[in-house]
C-alpha cells in the first residue's frame, strides 16, 4: 500500500499538482472583475434585497455563470491566445504540447480561445473560492473537539458535530482537506488535457507556419547563392592570377604586377558584392547595402576574368538596357557563374558567351572546351552547387537551363522571360 499512497501523494501534491494550482489560482484571480461586474449588475436587478441570498452559494454560482460570459467576449481578442498559452505552457500543459504562440488570427483560433479561457477562469474561480474558504473550516474541525462550547454554538454549521459526533469534527476536516486538494488535481488535469485541443495551433496556424518557414528557407537560399555566385567566382579569378603572377614573377615582373592588380581589384569587387548580401541580413536592411551587379556591369566582370587568363568572345544584344532589372540581376550572376565554372574545371580556355534579348526572353549561351581530365559533368569531390544555382535562378523567374558536355565542348545554355516575374 505504500507505493500507491506514495504514487497518489505526488500526483495530487507534487510540482507539477502545485504548479497548476497557482494556475488555477491565477485563473480566479483573472475572474475577479468579471465576477465582481456581475454581482453589481445582478444585485441592483435583484428586487427583494434579500441579503442572505446575496451570499448563499446558489447566488454565487449564478453569478459566475454570469460573469464568464463577459469574460468570453474578453478572449476573442487576438492578444489573449498568445497570453493564456505562456501561462498554460509554463504552469499547466504536459510537456512538450504544442501550443500558439501568435495572436488569433481567425474566427476559429478565437473561439477555441474564449472556451479555454471561459474554462480555466471557471476552473480558477471554483478553486480559488474553495482554496480561500475551506482550510479556515477545516482547521476549525480539526480543532473542534478541543475548543469550547460557547463558541461553538455561535456556528450553525456546527450544531452537526454536536455531542457524540464530536468526535468525527476532526475526520472531517480532512476529509475537507483531501476534497480542496482532490477538486484542485481534476480541475488542473482537465485544463492540462485541454490546453492542447483549444490553445494548439489551427489548421491555418500550420499552414501559416509552413509559409513563413518556406520563405525564409527561401531566403536562405537566395543569400547561399549570391555568396557563391559572387565569392566563389572572385576566389577562382584570384586563384588562377596569383597561379600565374607566381609562375612569372622572375621572368616577367611587369606581367606580375598586371596581375596583383588585377587581384586588386578581383577583390576590391568581391568585397563590395559581399557586403551586399551581408547587407540583406543586417537589420538595416538591403537600402544600406550596394545595389546587385547587372548585365551593366558585365565588361568589369569579363576584364577580371580575362585578367585571370581566359580568353572571353562576347556576342551580346544592343538592347540589355531594356531587361527588367530584376532578369538583368539574375541573368548577371548566371554569367558570373557560368564563367566561374569555366575557371574552375576547365583552366585558361577560350570562353564563347552569347546574350540575345528577343521579345519575350533573354538567352544567355556559354561554350568553352573541356579536356578528359576536366570531367564531363563540372563534378568536384564534394560536389559543388554552380549548375544547381542556375537552375533555381532560372526556375524562380519561370525560365528553364540546360548544360552539359558534347564532343569535348562544355555548353550552357539559359532562357529568362522577360516578363512573369519570380514565383
Amino acid at each position: 500500500m505504500t507505493a500507491p499512497l506514495r504514487r497518489l501523494a505526488g500526483a495530487t501534491l507534487g510540482r507539477r499538482a502545485r504548479l497548476r494550482w497557482v494556475h488555477l489560482l491565477l485563473g480566479g484571480a483573472l475572474l475577479m472583475p468579471y465576477f465582481l461586474l456581475a454581482n453589481v449588475v445582478l444585485s441592483v436587478i435583484h428586487a427583494g434585497n434579500d441579503t442572505f441570498l446575496l451570499i448563499s452559494p446558489v447566488w454565487q454560482f449564478i453569478t459566475l455563470a454570469v460573469a464568464l460570459v463577459p469574460a468570453a467576449l474578453t478572449a476573442l481578442f487576438p492578444l489573449v491566445r498568445p497570453l493564456e498559452s505562456t501561462a498554460a505552457r509554463a504552469l499547466c500543459a504536459p510537456r512538450g504540447a504544442e501550443l500558439a504562440t501568435r495572436p488569433s488570427d481567425s474566427w476559429a483560433a478565437r473561439g477555441r480561445t474564449a472556451g479555454w479561457y471561459t474554462l480555466h477562469l471557471a476552473a480558477g474561480g471554483i478553486v480559488s473560492g474553495m482554496s480561500l474558504s475551506a482550510p479556515p473550516a477545516a482547521l476549525l474541525l480539526i480543532a473542534l473537539p478541543l475548543w469550547g462550547s460557547p463558541r461553538v454554538e455561535q456556528m450553525v454549521w456546527t450544531r452537526y458535530f454536536d455531542g457524540a459526533g464530536l468526535l468525527l469534527a476532526p475526520l472531517a476536516g480532512f476529509a475537507l482537506l483531501a476534497l480542496v486538494v482532490g477538486t484542485s488535481w481534476a480541475a488542473g488535469t482537465l485544463l492540462a488535457r485541454s490546453a492542447p485541443v483549444l490553445l494548439g495551433p489551427t489548421a491555418a496556424d500550420r499552414l501559416a507556419a509552413a509559409e513563413r518557414h518556406a520563405l525564409r528557407l527561401a531566403e536562405r537560399n537566395r543569400l547561399a547563392r549570391e555568396l557563391h555566385d559572387s565569392v566563389g567566382h572572385a576566389l577562382s579569378a584570384v586563384t588562377l592570377q596569383a597561379s600565374a603572377a607566381r609562375r612569372v614573377l622572375d621572368a616577367d615582373p611587369e606581367f606580375a604586377r598586371q596581375a596583383l592588380a588585377a587581384i586588386e581589384e578581383t577583390t576590391r569587387a568581391a568585397v563590395g558584392e559581399l557586403d551586399t548580401v551581408l547587407g540583406l541580413l543586417r537589420e538595416e536592411g538591403p537600402a544600406s547595402a550596394a545595389p546587385a551587379p547587372t548585365l551593366a556591369d558585365l565588361d568589369a566582370l569579363l576584364a577580371r576574368t580575362r585578367a585571370a587568363g581566359c580568353e572571353v568572345t562576347l556576342t551580346a544584344s544592343t538592347a540589355l538596357e531594356k531587361v527588367p532589372p530584376v532578369v538583368s540581376r539574375e541573368a548577371y550572376r548566371i554569367v558570373q557563374e557560368g564563367l566561374g565554372n569555366a575557371l574552375r574545371h576547365a583552366g585558361q580556355v577560350p570562353v564563347r558567351l552569347r546574350i540575345a534579348v528577343h521579345d519575350d526572353d533573354l538567352e544567355v549561351a556559354l561554350e568553352n572546351p573541356v579536356s578528359p581530365e576536366s570531367g564531363s559533368t563540372r563534378g568536384r569531390p564534394g560536389g559543388g552547387r554552380g549548375l544547381t544555382g542556375i537552375a533555381e535562378r532560372a526556375r524562380l523567374l519561370r525560365g528553364a537551363s540546360t548544360s552539359g558536355a558534347t564532343d569535348g565542348t562544355w555548353r550552357l545554355a539559359v532562357r529568362l522571360p522577360l516578363e512573369g516575374g519570380v514565383r
